[in-house]
């Protein structure tokens, strides 16, 4: 009789353990449906800015205008993959009508967009002095181009490294086109940044936001994250509440982010391409439809009139938002003695290297 009794507790314990568990799995689908829902309103919100965006573009015929996007380097290995994204609505929305880019020459005095993407590319052991030599008669010859035949409200997007000085000659060299119409690719590492996070606290890339790169677009960047937000389990935290390890906030990961371009380097001993590509798209697609409510990402502006002591005439990476095509400086966010020191050091590399490629042209 006894052991029959034992038995029933032990019964009884089993069931209440297989019930505690069934109540955590019952709460973890619904978590997952949440996310899910979640996923789905932003999905649509997307759907309805790129709608609102065609009506801002304007009608002709009942047809919205087309954007003519001009790519340089488009024979190379980013622009593979990029050409394909755009085509195919992932910039511009899934809406826009695309004609055959590849078979069709437009009048040059139409161009809404140019991604200036083609450069000497960047080899193993290359010093950036050797590269601005090499590539600073490009984009003075390219923002001359822009200069004579582009509409003058044409969104200039440099790629080809070094990125930030490039984009400021070809901002010189088109002296008639508003600086603040010129941008330069930190998005690759601003992506690099949140998933790096990401992977550290086990949640998607998407649950990580307003991560910020300073400077320039080489190894002196100051990937900062006192300022981000990682969604975890429906919370919002602070990205060091969440990752919970400041030793590697403050070291290995700003270094990973630094040297992720020349890792990529070493092992295929070429630059990034589909990852670039995708980075592009992410920077032109929040140019025309604007970013988030309550949410930044990082972009190489004209640095001019900005509230963080960066000097004057540099393209550098700061966080912005983006509004109606125009972006914004987001001012106000503290800067530690840390991060100040890191945002001087980029400040001063980007300094040298603009006055290294006056030099070479006089311009």
């Amino acid at each position: 009789m006894k052991e029959k009794q034992d038995g029933n507790e032990n019964g009884n314990k089993e069931t209440q353990t297989q019930k505690g568990e069934r109540k955590k799995e019952r709460k973890k689908k619904e978590r997952k449906k949440k996310e899910r829902k979640k996923e789905r309103k932003k999905e649509k919100t997307e759907r309805k800015k790129e709608r609102l965006c065609r009506v801002k573009n304007g009608r002709k015929g009942g047809k919205s205008e087309p954007i003519r996007v001009l790519v340089t380097g488009a024979a190379g290995q980013i622009a593979y993959s990029l050409l394909f994204s755009i085509a195919k609505g992932d910039v511009f929305g899934k809406d826009q009508r695309s004609s055959p880019l590849t078979r069709r020459t437009w009048p040059s005095t139409t161009w809404t967009v140019a991604i200036l993407v083609g450069s000497m590319p960047r080899k193993e052991g290359m010093e950036r002095k050797d590269l601005l030599k090499a590539n600073v008669a490009i984009f003075k010859s390219q923002g001359a181009a822009l200069e004579k035949y582009a509409k003058k409200t044409v969104k200039v997007l440099v790629v080809g490294n070094p990125a930030n000085t490039n984009c400021l000659i070809a901002a010189k060299s088109a002296p008639s086109i508003p600086k603040e119409n010129f941008s330069c690719l930190t998005r690759l590492d601003h992506n690099r940044a949140r998933s790096q996070v990401a992977m550290r606290c086990g949640v998607p890339a998407t649950h990580v936001k307003n991560v910020i790169i300073w400077g320039n677009h080489s190894s002196t960047q100051y990937p900062d994250v006192h300022h981000c937000l990682v969604n975890m389990s429906g919370s919002e935290l602070a990205c060091f509440e969440a990752v919970k390890d400041d030793a590697w906030l403050n070291g290995e990961f700003i270094a990973t982010v630094q040297q992720r371009g020349a890792a990529v380097i070493k092992a295929r001993k070429l630059s990034s391409a589909m990852s670039a590509a995708k980075a592009i798209c992410d920077h032109m697609r929040d140019i025309w439809m604007g970013t988030a409510e309550g949410e930044f990402i990082s972009m190489g502006v004209y640095s001019s009139g900005n509230a963080y002591g960066v000097p004057e005439d540099l393209i550098y990476s700061f966080p912005v938002q983006i509004k109606d095509k125009s972006w914004k400086i987001v001012e106000g966010l503290t800067i530690n003695p840390f991060s100040k020191s890191k945002m001087e050091a980029t400040a001063e590399e980007l300094i040298d290297e603009r006055d290294t490629a006056v030099s070479f042209l006089g311009v």
